[in-house]
């Protein structure tokens, strides 16, 4: 390998005193506002072609990310400082990483210097900048320190030792080992922003001819296909967003929203299954958006604007062949917490039914965070353990079976209904609904809920990552058609493993940052096949610790209960018999 040399000061001085007369970009979110964000999962390849993602260090107390480039002296200054870094505190549970953002480095580009520079630290190759819109980087270098949380409480400069002017022999504060000291300690950083000096990173959006997009030619289909089935009236999204003065009036709500991945919301790692219910827009989609967005946001000709898709006065699954309804109209308080909400209503249906599709609604969007319809054999007092019809939550799609699938309803049977709801400020009223449509003929095969559960758990007070494992066995050969892990809020990462009869495993689903308030049902594009004796093993982690903002009691255990401040453990999935 190479011996490297550093560059001389001159040859710094030279490139930095030009760099702020070049043109800078404007940095439009302030350092001090990124402390706090929270990082969700992104899955990019390293320099030697292995996929890295966040999910791949759940055990990590702090993760040092620092953005490089190839090219940038001041950076590559830093480099002997972060390997050292690096091997300093990896006993403290520490782990550094790096990503290049840098439009002009090519994978072989920056594979080369990270070897000539002898870089003992992971690098990842970011060409579409997904983790630069996700921490707002600005310049190389640039360090983040994230919590175990994955939320960023330090970003700036490695040290004050080397500026656009200036190349000291040592630092005077060592600001990015200073942070991450006292963050070790259990305390704050004492200086948590620091300004880095560096070069500039060009945006994508910024070289990818945005004078030629238009609302009608390229974002009026977009923001249909991924925004409107939510934002639209009567639906539990905040606005509408089924216009151009919708778009343009709530642009800059949406630019913040998609380049952090917070919208769409969808928490699944990309690397495992393929969903035909996939909500994330691809890095491609987001720089179409932003662009436009940045462009000033040309309308473009009237007449390429698509036509609005219809919803069927709301409903999702077309107008139902039978709409059921609370049995009562309940009244949410304006505040406070509220139990779990249990209501019945018979069916009266004197045959067995075959539905195709089902679709809760709340009757109040604002207030109602999530429904569930059981049924169960009339005049009976059994609230656990129920089969499932369907149910709603932010985000969630209806249940809608393929060509040849239904469900049974028994005749006689009723409905339970669980309801959670949430207080908005005000008193509120709910009465919601339950509609199904039919099979237009019996079906071929019959789908079946069924559940991984584990019951007997206990948190402890403070744990940081408590582990929950349950496992059924497959007793016939069938097809998976989709999954949906369930805990409450201090459920903090859940894994569905298939593992086969013949010995062999397979990852079906990878939910790393699970969050409560969006609650997915993972539907696979194409079923998995599942043969008699496979086991299906679910492996829940809980935060019941301080550091979880979303926990109510850290200093209790907490047990299996229907309420949002206890837990469960279940993870559900619909299967068919194997053609």
């Amino acid at each position: 390998m190479k011996a490297v040399t550093m560059k001389p000061l001159i040859t710094i001085l030279a490139f930095t005193i030009l760099l702020p007369l070049t043109g800078l970009q404007a940095e439009e979110t302030s350092r001090a506002d990124l402390l706090g964000r929270k990082i969700p999962n992104f899955v990019l390849p390293s320099a030697t072609g292995k996929e890295i993602a966040m999910a791949d260090y759940p055990e990590i107390d702090f993760l040092v990310i620092v953005f490089l480039g190839t090219e940038c002296p001041i950076g590559n200054n830093y480099i002997p400082v972060l390997n050292a870094l690096s091997q300093k505190y990896a006993q403290q549970n520490v782990r550094f990483a790096i990503i290049n953002s840098n439009l002009a480095d090519t994978p072989e580009e920056i594979k080369k210097h990270a070897l000539e520079y002898e870089l003992r630290i992971p690098v990842l190759v970011d060409k579409d900048q997904v983790a630069l819109d996700i921490f707002g980087a600005t310049r190389t270098p640039e360090a983040f320190i994230l919590d175990r949380r994955r939320t960023i409480r330090y970003v700036g400069r490695i040290d004050d030792r080397i500026g656009y002017r200036f190349k000291r022999a040592e630092a005077r504060r060592a600001d990015l080992e200073e942070a991450l000291k006292q963050l070790l300690a259990g305390e704050a950083p004492s200086v948590a922003v620091t300004e880095p000096e560096g070069c500039l990173i060009t945006r994508k959006s910024s070289v990818d001819g945005v004078s030629e997009i238009t609302y009608a030619s390229h974002i009026a289909g977009l923001i249909q296909t991924r925004c409107q089935n939510c934002h639209r009236p009567d639906t539990a999204a905040p606005f509408s967003l089924l216009s151009y003065d919708d778009v343009r009036n709530w642009s800059q709500m949406i630019k913040e929203t998609v380049l952090t991945r917070r919208m769409p919301p969808w928490n699944a790692d990309p690397r495992f299954g393929e969903f035909e219910n996939d909500l994330h827009m691809t890095s491609q989609e987001i720089t179409l958006l932003t662009s436009w967005i940045d462009a000033g946001m040309p309308r473009g000709e009237e007449g390429k604007i698509p036509p609005t898709p219809e919803y069927f006065d709301g409903w999702q699954i077309g107008e139902p062949d039978h709409i059921f309804k609370m049995p009562e109209t309940y009244k949410v308080p304006a505040s406070g917490t509220v139990a779990y909400q249990y209501f019945v209503t018979p069916t009266n249906f004197e045959e067995d039914v075959w539905i195709q599709a089902t679709e809760a609604r709340p009757g109040n969007w604002k207030a109602v965070h999530h429904i569930i319809v059981y049924h169960r054999p009339q005049g009976s007092e059994e609230t656990k353990r129920l089969t499932s019809l369907g149910g709603y939550a932010p985000g969630e799609e209806p249940n809608i079976y393929p060509e040849g699938v239904g469900i049974k309803l028994p005749a006689g049977h009723e409905l339970v209904w669980q309801l959670h709801y949430t207080p908005t400020g005000k008193e509120e009223l709910d009465c919601s609904e339950f509609g199904i449509r039919f099979c237009k003929k019996p079906p071929e095969r019959i789908a079946r809920q069924h559940a991984v559960i584990n019951g007997s758990f206990r948190i402890p007070p403070h744990a940081t990552r408590h582990q929950v494992v349950a496992r059924r066995t497959i007793n016939a050969d069938s097809e998976l058609l989709a999954m949906m892990p369930h805990m409450h809020v201090r459920g903090q990462e859940f894994r569905y493993v298939a593992k086969f009869p013949d010995g062999s495993e397979r990852i079906l689903l990878s939910v790393p940052f699970y969050d409560f308030n969006w609650q997915h049902e993972y539907r696979f594009t194409k079923p998995v096949y599942l043969p008699k004796g496979t086991v299906i093993e679910c492996t829940a982690y809980y935060d019941n610790s301080k550091e979880n903002p979303a926990n109510p009691e850290p200093d209790k255990w907490v047990t299996w209960g229907d309420q949002t401040w206890e837990e469960m453990m279940i993870g559900f999935f619909t299967i068919v018999p194997a053609k």
